[in-house]
């Protein structure tokens, strides 16, 4: 069987970087292989810019496996594109139309500034992290640590939220630029395990404040982010960082 081929435009967001003004530029794409990923479809644009003797389009990627999380790209309208629980990379064209139109957008929030075209600044996220969001008493070994008797609903809850590869997509999709998805999901993967509750009551306090001073939004509970997630993290650890929060504050 021939693989079938989809004749494209694409219509990017073109960015010097963040003091510029963007644009968006299209491009025609004709027989596009539909078992070509996203980022292959790119890397094939990129490569005729180039013979064309044009600037190609920046974007990020790095593992291309779902993992990392950098292929963040908003696509028609919705971060990692028109399918649910996968990244960027793992997105391919059999799911677009022979003839459509396909608009790239940068991640679009006030806490991730442009760098250049679909290039943003996540900085913010790792900033988040380092606030609190780690474990800096002394744990013992890796035997002591399977020493510890944890109850298997933890333990998958736990690892639920540790499912969060930080890409953003949940600040992209919700309307007020909110980190809460991310924040909930690093502060009960630790909160939840018997390691990291020596320090739960400074992380989570640490962690919002920081959240709050980077400019990131409130939370109203639309759900967006919980659609979005590549890694189909639950709302449920924003309701648990609430919790955390409310318990450290009346302890203080």
């Amino acid at each position: 069987m021939s693989e079938k081929n989809i004749n494209i435009k694409v219509k990017v967001w073109k960015q010097n970087g963040p003091n510029n003004e963007g644009h968006f530029e299209i491009y025609d794409m004709p027989q596009v292989p539909t078992s070509a990923s996203f980022l292959e479809m790119m890397d094939i644009l990129n490569e005729k810019l180039l013979t064309e003797s044009k600037e190609p389009i920046a974007f990020d990627h790095d593992c291309r496996e779902g993992i990392c999380g950098a292929c963040s790209m908003f696509i028609n309208g919705r971060a990692h594109g028109p399918d649910t629980g996968i990244t960027t990379c793992q997105l391919h064209m059999r799911k677009f139309n022979d003839g459509e139109t396909i608009t790239v957008e940068p991640w679009r929030s006030k806490a991730f500034p442009v760098i250049k075209d679909l290039m943003v600044d996540r900085s913010s996220l790792d900033l988040i992290q380092q606030a609190g969001g780690y474990i800096s008493v002394n744990t013992g070994s890796a035997p002591d640590s399977n020493s510890i008797l944890i109850h298997k609903d933890i333990a998958e809850k736990a690892f639920d939220a540790a499912a969060c590869i930080g890409c953003g997509a949940c600040v992209a999709t919700c309307k007020n630029g909110s980190a809460m998805l991310f924040v909930g999901a690093k502060v009960s993967h630790l909160a939840l395990l018997p390691q990291g509750q020596v320090e739960a009551k400074e992380r989570v306090q640490k962690m919002l404040a920081k959240m709050d001073e980077l400019g990131f939004g409130s939370c109203s509970n639309t759900g967006a982010c919980e659609v979005e997630c590549p890694k189909n993290v639950s709302i449920s650890f924003i309701a648990k960082l609430n919790r955390e929060f409310l318990v450290a504050n009346l302890k203080d």
